[in-house]
């Protein structure tokens, strides 16, 4: 059985990552979303599981300990992380997943699963970047200049990614992902099985 490709979307904030990972899923039924673990109160309507693992600080910490994590962060007070088990599961059954993280994260993913697919998304350039975080209306100029900077700072980290992907129209990001996806699932290594053709005559 083929194992299960791990993808790794990342890119500075006000990309569209978020954005661009909905259209994957919803147009590649076969690709799962990652669910991350967290220590923050579940909201109304979420499901242990389903959104979230919902666990415990002690909890938490001690899946650290016992390196049960791909990666973790602190965010607001609360933890969030990638449980190692539960994608190694899926990939070992041949399912595919998508990891939407940031790209600290996505670096500690590529240590210990350096055969992931990581996908960096671009903007089109930084005057779009600035007017798609202007459009939210949550920046104060202070702000709106510190996350560019971020941003800046971010997008040099791309450099280390396998693909590069301009997210100028989602359809069209969307797309180039999946054309990266299918050469991926062509590669020769992934297929070595199929080319044992002893006792076909």
């Amino acid at each position: 059985m083929r194992k299960g490709l791990l993808i790794v979307i990342s890119g500075a904030s006000g990309t569209g990552k978020g954005t661009v990972c909905k259209k994957l899923l919803a147009d590649l039924p076969e690709v799962a979303y990652s669910i991350s673990a967290t220590t923050r109160t579940p909201r109304p309507g979420e499901v242990d599981g389903k959104e979230y693992y919902f666990l415990g600080v002690e909890e938490f910490k001690n899946w650290i300990a016992e390196g049960k994590f791909l990666e973790f962060a602190e965010v607001y007070g609360n933890f969030y992380g990638t449980p190692l088990n539960k994608i190694e599961e899926r990939l070992n059954r041949g399912e595919d997943i998508l990891l939407e993280i940031d790209v600290q994260g996505a670096l500690n993913v590529k240590k210990k699963c350096p055969e992931g697919i990581y996908i960096f998304l671009l903007p089109p350039s930084l005057e779009e970047l600035k007017r798609r975080i202007e459009g939210r209306g949550t920046e104060t100029p202070e702000s709106l200049s510190r996350r560019l900077k971020n941003a800046i700072a971010e997008i040099k980290i791309g450099l280390e990614y396998d693909y590069v992907v301009v997210n100028d129209a989602i359809d069209n990001a969307a797309a180039q992902i999946q054309a990266i996806l299918t050469a991926e699932r062509l590669k020769v290594a992934r297929n070595a099985d199929k080319f044992d053709f002893e006792g076909e005559i």
